[in-house]
């Protein structure tokens, strides 16, 4: 039994998938060491991608919709710096305010509580003082400590040498953290650059890779993978507007409520809320944990009452805002929201979170548009199947006719030569 071509070439397409495979298996220490390093290397671009995404979203709005009738000669190509600058300043405006809303009342309330530390520890000296009069044990652990007998040289001398060896550590660890400090802002600096080439250039590269696929790939792939980057653009952007659109409305609800109830904090605790929010899922109770903490200061019975309120909010925004704003932009059922939060969280943290709902969004997309498509092909045949079989048009049927013929010819024949000798 002989094989075509295609077949000896998906065959061979079989054997070199089974062996990079098998050959990943056993070096996949050495790949993902070498993923590491790339990522390394490659990370203040991919940093800058992923500024530039971001930045867009508030450019295109800016560029299409207040400076939509800019067409002149001048003001056409003056369109696009103005607005990449003032989604830069939105941007950091947004952060700024965030930062000089929660910063000094953190800092606010860490005094408090360190104003508060030594009347608590006269407390407890107090209490000690109580205990030790009610339970005569503890005051004789007391003194029997008191009593020990220390070696004050040998203690001393062993301070030196810490303090010694330590401040050795100590200025290696100055001198790691201030080129950690110095790559950081070097980093940072080349992902801004970056961003702002790739938002002055997006057309040219979209084009650029539109070209790339072409010529690298058939028309049908090509076409899939077109299709396939579309829905990621789409996914991500509706995700990140929803989420920000969302977490605003939550942010907005707390600072409403609390409010109303007289508590303090409220517009702190809501910014810094709508801040955490944007981390799905667990990103609200981090706020709560941060306001409850601060709440629980001034007022304990107002922490408790604070935290029914965060606990009725937050049924709210995630049984019917959160489902209108974010998970109908994205398509995606809550339960598989649920593990992309989970699944990216545990590999990549926060970014991970962010990331796996609409990469999970896109993939359920093509296996729902992949299954659709198999289900109406199968549906349209078995349809024509029975159209043709109500027309008595059928293959099978006509086969086995074709064979009943044949069969009642040779009968006939074989009838005819034994006539024709007898």
């Amino acid at each position: 039994m002989g094989y075509d071509k295609v077949k000896i070439k998906q065959i061979r397409g079989l054997m070199v998938l089974a062996a990079v495979l098998i050959l990943a298996l056993i070096y996949s220490e050495q790949i993902l060491g070498a993923i590491g390093v790339g990522f390394q290397i490659f990370s203040p671009f991919i940093v800058g991608g992923v500024i530039a995404f971001i930045l867009n979203l508030p450019m295109n709005l800016i560029e299409k919709k207040l400076m939509g009738r800019w067409n002149g000669k001048i003001a056409g190509k003056l369109k696009r710096p103005i607005s990449m600058v003032l989604s830069l300043i939105l941007v950091m405006a947004i952060i700024i305010l965030v930062c000089l809303t929660v910063i000094p009342q953190l800092t606010k309330t860490i005094g408090v509580l360190g104003a508060k530390i030594p009347a608590f520890l006269d407390d407890v000296i107090a209490w000690l003082e109580v205990m030790s009069k009610e339970y005569p044990q503890i005051q004789e652990e007391v003194n029997n400590l008191a009593e020990l007998e220390i070696d004050w040289v040998k203690t001393g001398n062993s301070l030196l040498g810490f303090f010694t060896s330590g401040l050795g550590s100590v200025v290696t660890s100055t001198v790691s953290v201030a080129g950690s400090i110095i790559g950081g802002v070097v980093r940072a600096v080349i992902s801004l650059i970056f961003s702002l080439y790739i938002l002055s250039q997006k057309e040219k590269l979209q084009s650029q890779g539109r070209s790339v696929l072409k010529a690298y790939l058939p028309e049908r792939m090509n076409q899939k993978a077109e299709h396939v980057f579309s829905l990621l653009y789409r996914n991500f952007s509706k995700f990140i507007t929803g989420q920000c659109l969302e977490a605003v409305i939550l942010g907005t609800m707390f600072v409403i409520a609390m409010s109303l109830f007289r508590m303090p904090y409220a517009v702190m605790v809501g910014v810094l809320i709508t801040f955490t929010a944007l981390i799905p899922i667990v990103g609200a109770f981090i706020g709560c944990g941060v306001g409850t903490f601060l709440i629980l200061i001034e007022n304990p019975m107002q922490a408790f009452i604070f935290v029914i309120i965060f606990l009725v909010l937050q049924q709210l925004e995630g049984n019917l805002i959160y489902p209108r704003v974010v998970g109908n932009s994205v398509g995606l059922p809550s339960i598989w929201v649920l593990m992309a939060v989970s699944v990216g969280g545990s590999l990549f943290g926060v970014a991970g979170m962010l990331a796996f709902i609409p990469l999970l969004s896109t993939v359920y997309v093509l296996i729902k548009e992949s299954v659709n498509g198999r289900n109406q092909a199968k549906l349209s045949k078995g349809k024509k199947a029975h159209k043709d079989k109500k027309n008595g048009n059928t293959v099978p049927e006509v086969k086995k006719m074709d064979k009943k013929t044949r069969k009642e010819q040779e009968e006939q024949r074989n009838h005819n030569e034994f006539n024709s000798v007898t």
